[in-house]
Formats: structure tokens, sequence, C-alpha cells
């Protein structure tokens, strides 16, 4: 079942920020899943997108968020096309490990056209 905005607490945030502008990236798509050990698959935990301040509050439910191994997709190919400019990356896939779901995590995604960057925040 895959659930939008599942919950304004979340302990996972993201935010992106367009360093060519120095603007929040707002509109970005992004989709969020978690490896299943056994098949070693991706299983598709929700979609949503950016808000006017490029971030993605209540992306999953602290009764969701387990140990494991999960990987946010940004689309951000479609976001330079809406921006009326050409980007090398057609998407951004970062991948990551929780190991204590307890904990606060935030991914933040720094983009331009041509490159990216991200961390681990808090």
């Amino acid at each position: 079942t895959l659930f939008r905005s599942a919950s304004p607490d979340s302990p996972l945030t993201t935010h992106i920020l367009n360093t060519a502008s120095g603007l929040p990236a707002s509109g970005v798509q992004l989709q969020l899943s978690r490896l299943d050990v056994p098949t070693q698959r991706w299983v598709v935990l929700t979609t949503s997108s950016t808000n006017f301040d490029g971030r993605c509050p209540g992306i999953l439910s602290p009764e969701r968020f387990t140990v494991g191994t999960y990987k946010m997709r940004f689309e951000t190919g479609e976001f330079w096309k809406q921006q009326c400019q050409a980007s090398f990356y057609p998407y951004v896939e970062i991948v990551f490990t929780i190991l204590d779901p307890g904990q606060k995590y935030h991914i933040p995604l720094l983009l331009s056209p041509f490159s990216y960057t991200t961390y681990r925040g808090s």
C-alpha cells in the first residue's frame, strides 16, 4: 500500500536546495523505498513532492520507519526541465541504512544542473 505524506512528525526528513539559484527546489517528485532483504527488491513506501520551501513533511510515519536499507529517488531531470534548464542527472538516488529508527534522520540534497551533494543532516 502506498501512502502520501503519512505523518507530519516523520522521523525522516529531506530538504532540497537549488544551489544554482540559492532557492529551495519546490515541486521535485520523490519516491521512498525500502529494500526487502529476502527478495533483494525495492518496495515503494511512499511518493510525494517537495513543497514551496523545498521540504517534504510527513514522508513516513514513525510506525513504518524500521531498521533497514532505504532509497530516496528524486526526479531531478523533470525539475530542471520545468526550470527550462538542461541537466546532467535525470534523477538522483540516495541509498542509506537505518540502524536506530528511534533517531531523527535528515537527508538534504544540494542540487545544481550538473552536480549534487548530500549528507546526513540533523
